[in-house]
């Protein structure tokens, strides 16, 4: 059974395993440097989450707080290790997460910038039922701002 875990002391060197494949490496960041950033934004709320199927520990994320306009939850990272893509694990951990985030509901909605030539990412996120806002952020406007709004 797919499920969510903190990342702590007895999995971390578990999740620095995580890899994706070599053409996405540039569209996120490694697994060390998710759990680095996990504690960079710690004032923002950040956690980093384990993605298991039984003892396996198979994807990560980072989500933070976004208290700026429009104040959300910010999807910093996503991804399922490259052993486990293709699998349909993205599109169900994603939907435990924003599972989880719908029943904290400290914000009305989750953001996620994602590269437009990520197209297996992008389709995801829609299928999970993110939609472009048409915002472009002047600092990466190779990305598409997407928006997932809780019922």
């Amino acid at each position: 059974m797919l499920r969510l875990l903190e990342v702590n002391e007895e999995n971390w060197l578990a999740v620095r395993r995580l890899s994706v494949r070599e053409e996405q490496e540039g569209f996120l960041d490694s697994a060390l440097g998710i759990l680095a950033r996990g504690y960079v934004y710690r004032a923002e709320r950040a956690r980093v989450i384990a993605v298991a199927e039984e003892d396996t520990i198979l994807g990560l994320a980072l989500v933070k707080d976004l208290d700026e306009e429009p104040a959300c939850y910010d999807l910093q990272q996503f991804f399922i290790d490259r052993a486990y893509q293709g699998q349909g694990y993205g599109t169900a951990a994603l939907g435990l997460i924003l599972e989880e985030l719908g029943r904290e509901r400290k914000y009305g909605c989750v953001e996620v910038c994602v590269k437009r030539e990520d197209a297996a990412a992008l389709r995801v996120y829609e299928k999970c039922g993110f939609q472009d806002t048409g915002y472009v952020d002047e600092d990466a406007p190779d990305c598409l701002n997407l928006m997932f709004f809780f019922p």
